[in-house]
This record gives structure tokens, C-alpha cells and sequence, in this order.
């Protein structure tokens, strides 16, 4: 279950539907960089798994929407507070790769 509500496919696509009932294409347009690939795995997974609902309205050619259920809203306190860790500490950690980056480089120079 960590592994499906840690992935960040999910973390993305559970913050793109805090905003409300959105239909693919808007969802693929919100979550950069995922592919259509991706997007419909973790979807599928995500409903599921009962933390997305998916609505197919029967017309041509079909719409679909997707939303959070109770489920689903439950992980967006979560996230959110990773997302505000991340935002807070993000520099701390890209110092901390080149600290180390620029260390390994020193061993590697070395005779």
C-alpha cells in the first residue's frame, strides 16, 4: 500500500483532483511530465484501489470524469504535508547531492 500511495504518479494525480472532477485530458494536461502510459495505469490502480471514483457518461464518443471519493480525499492532508516538507527543505537537500557530489569527485581525483 506504500508503495501505491507514495508513488509520485499518485502524489500528483490526488493534488490535481483536490481541485475537483476533471476529466482525462485535463488530469494529463495538470500533471506534468506524466505519460498517457502512466496516467492510465495509475488511474486504474487508483480506482481499483478506491481512491479515485471513475464516471463513464454514455455519450459519443464517452466522457469520463474522475474524482476523489472519501478515500481518496483522505490521503490529500498527507500529501499536502509532504509537498510543504518538500517546498521547505528542497534546497537543504540539492546541497547536501552537490556537498556529496563534490566530495566523491575529490576521492575519484586522488592518486
Amino acid at each position: 500500500m506504500l508503495d501505491r500511495i507514495a508513488n509520485k504518479w499518485t502524489v500528483l494525480s490526488v493534488d490535481a483532483l483536490a481541485a475537483g472532477t476533471m476529466r482525462y485530458t485535463e488530469l494529463h494536461r495538470r500533471i506534468e511530465g506524466v505519460s498517457q502510459k502512466m496516467l492510465t495505469q495509475t488511474l486504474r490502480e487508483l480506482e481499483l484501489d478506491g481512491f479515485f471514483d471513475r464516471h463513464v457518461t454514455p455519450t459519443i464518443p464517452p466522457r469520463v470524469d474522475y474524482d476523489l471519493p472519501a478515500l481518496g480525499r483522505s490521503l490529500q492532508e498527507p500529501i499536502g504535508a509532504i509537498r510543504g516538507w518538500t517546498e521547505r527543505y528542497i534546497n537543504d537537500v540539492e546541497r547536501a547531492r552537490k556537498r556529496v557530489f563534490a566530495a566523491s569527485e575529490v576521492d575519484r581525483a586522488r592518486p
